[in-house]
């Protein structure tokens, strides 16, 4: 046995969906509007991940211009028969279930192939020749989980849809996963709502088409009753066998803040081992409740982690791990030798294509900084350092130009209320540097011109959080660079890392002086101080 850590992905990656291939493990996660869509991870031991591709680079296969928010691609399922990866998933808003394939994983995937059923939540089992297609639907209004057999090449469905389970009770029976293991198959789906009462059921059946029984034991996988745990809302599962015979469940999580019943790191994906009872069923250790240290007989031993991410920009593409809002502008974005420059245009951080690249938010406890160089900042323009969740929550420091000044300014928009909190006047410059520190508590954002860094001030953690966004959502935070309204700039580096829990910046401390805004136009440099 050895020790890992979960949550094994961490920061937003919903859904998890597995598969082995000899010693290699692969993973894909949802991606509802960002692009581009569906990332791809790597692992050998099942607790170390690389990111290493998406299934969906092009706006042929990921179109998002309709996407609402938290809409796009919903809850992916990944297969491996006969030389190829298949991929199987739902754009909510633009043309419904459709799959891709490939059969080089680090490569290009194939354009889509629609699948004509109206449910979410897709998967795929290939057996004895016959493939399966499964997913959510109604019958009479009733939610359950419908088959068919399908041509997966062509999308063409050869039976009519059959209700399998209408699961054990709870409510959104989704998330169908369906397996042929020993003698039995086995249907594996999430119940109660991707939230605090989530839970995971399995049922099993002599043949694909039922009837299906369900396992004694059920959930066998849920936090629903453990309201003390700091890890919350467990489902949504797949499991795979390693190539030493052991079984693993992958599935989502959240860790919600110490304070509050409020998440902001987006459903993460976690880790726990697989045993088999006498009766047949899969069993996970201590009746389905997760810690976030875990034992188990890995297929190789865990590495330690450092979550940090870093770029200069010095590659003529973006490095994995950046994402944007929607499908991208391509001409908003060009490499030069200096780095990476935005070129943007009318649009401003709020509206559906922002300019700007955005990397997920993976610990509480995380800062991030960026420098850059104004090429051209008209009148209203900006640029700058962002936490954001989607269109209408996001908190962002930057700089701008009003009546021929130059202003670094802190603005905060939860709700589509926006509010500028900062604004300072600063002498004439071309180069700046932004730094925000996230905790449980707040974002406090900071700026730099020359050697010290000058708090510009803060917002809430909990206005980035999934609970209290004003319609259904399902993302986490970002964090990530911007440029609106005209602006032009050169982002020349970014780093984010992981910080200690009682990491202090090194920088000029906050007065009693609260300024919103100083006059002086030889000021430079000066402390910004609010509550």
């Amino acid at each position: 046995m050895q020790q890992y850590k979960n949550p094994v992905i961490p920061g937003y990656n919903p859904d998890p969906s597995i598969v082995r291939v000899g010693e290699d493990f692969y993973l894909v996660t949802s991606s509802f509007e960002f692009f581009p869509g569906v990332p791809i991870y790597h692992s050998k031991n099942l607790v170390n991940w690389e990111l290493i591709n998406h299934c969906l680079t092009d706006e042929q296969q990921l179109p998002l211009a309709k996407a609402r928010n938290s809409g796009g691609i919903f809850a992916p399922t990944i297969r491996y028969h006969d030389g190829l990866f298949y991929m199987i998933t739902t754009n909510v808003d633009n043309g419904g279930n459709f799959l891709v394939y490939t059969d080089d994983v680090r490569g290009k995937w194939s354009a889509p192939v629609w699948i004509k059923h109206k449910g979410i939540d897709p998967s795929l089992l290939f057996d004895q020749g016959k493939v399966y297609f499964c997913s959510t639907s109604l019958q009479d209004g009733k939610a359950g989980i419908a088959l068919y057999e399908m041509n997966p090449q062509t999308g063409q469905l050869f039976t009519q849809p059959q209700i399998i389970t209408y699961g054990s009770g709870g409510k959104y029976p989704e998330a169908p996963h369906l397996y042929h293991i020993g003698d039995k198959y086995y249907l594996m789906i999430a119940e109660g709502g991707t939230e605090y009462g989530h839970m995971e059921t399995i049922f099993r059946a002599d043949n694909p088409y039922g009837p299906f029984k369900a396992c004694p034991h059920n959930p066998i996988l849920s936090h629903r009753s453990a309201m003390g745990s700091p890890i919350q809302a467990t489902g949504h599962a797949d499991i795979v066998e390693d190539q030493n015979g052991n079984w693993w469940m992958v599935f989502l999580g959240i860790r919600p803040l110490e304070h509050a019943m409020l998440h902001n790191l987006g459903r993460e994906t976690f880790l726990a081992p697989v045993t088999w009872n006498s009766e047949g069923w899969p069993v996970i250790e201590d009746a389905g409740v997760i810690k976030l240290d875990m034992n188990g007989p890995l297929p190789q031993p865990a590495l330690p982690v450092a979550l940090s991410f870093e770029d200069d920009f010095s590659s003529v593409v973006l490095k994995q791990g950046w994402y944007q809002v929607r499908n991208p502008v391509t001409h908003r974005y060009q490499h030069s030798d200096m780095g990476l420059i935005l070129i943007a245009g009318d649009e401003t951080i709020s509206d559906k294509n922002p300019t700007g690249i955005l990397i997920r938010q993976q610990a509480f406890n995380i800062s991030a900084q960026t420098e850059l160089s104004i090429i051209d900042l008209p009148e209203s323009a900006k640029v700058g350092l962002t936490a954001y969740y989607n269109t209408d929550y996001h908190y962002e420091a930057y700089l701008t130009r009003c009546e021929d000044k130059i202003a670094v300014c802190l603005d905060l928009t939860v709700h589509s209320i926006q509010a500028q909190v900062a604004c300072v006047l600063l002498s004439p410059l071309k180069t700046i540097s932004f730094k925000v520190v996230a905790d449980q508590r707040y974002y406090t954002f900071y700026f730099r011109t020359e050697q010290d860094w000058i708090q510009l001030g803060k917002g809430s953690t909990a206005g980035l959080c999934t609970e209290g966004t004003q319609t259904m959502t399902f993302t986490g935070t970002f964090l990530g660079i911007f440029a609106a309204q005209k602006a032009l700039v050169c982002f020349t580096s970014f780093q984010a890392k992981q910080l200690p829990t009682d990491y202090h910046i090194a920088g000029l401390p906050l007065t009693e002086n609260k300024p919103k805004l100083i006059q002086d136009e030889n000021y430079a440099d000066a402390p910004v101080n609010l509550p």
